[in-house]
């Protein structure tokens, strides 16, 4: 069972990037899954939650109208599509399976850095 994040990087204020979860060894279709970050000192904020029939059920008030969580199952992959970049996004991001508000298993982790 495995959960590997790519797509991060360094961005300017404003820009994009799209994040994306291939899973391996399971099914993600059979699980809801969430994107977490956890920023340098901080704890883990919960920033998406999508559920197995596809629909986004949470977003963190300081993503909602810029992220879009959302689930290819043919591709068994997870993304999340980060519009409006601010620098208060910067963080270590992580897909995870989840359960009500247990994380079940993660990956390692994709870093996003938006700076100037």
């Amino acid at each position: 069972v495995q959960l590997v994040e790519s797509g991060g990087g360094m961005v300017q204020p404003g820009g994009s990037l799209r994040l994306s979860c291939a899973a391996s060894g399971f099914t993600i279709s059979d699980y809801d899954m969430s994107w977490v970050r956890q920023a340098p000192g901080e704890g883990p904020e919960w920033v998406s939650v999508i559920n197995t029939g596809g629909d986004p059920t949470y977003y963190a008030d300081s993503v909602k109208g810029r992220f879009t969580i959302s689930r290819d199952n043919a591709e068994n992959t997870l993304y999340l599509q980060m519009n409006s970049l601010k620098p208060e996004d910067t963080a270590l991001y992580y897909c995870a399976t989840v359960q009500a508000t247990q994380i079940l298993g993660r990956g390692q982790g994709t870093q996003v850095t938006v700076s100037s």
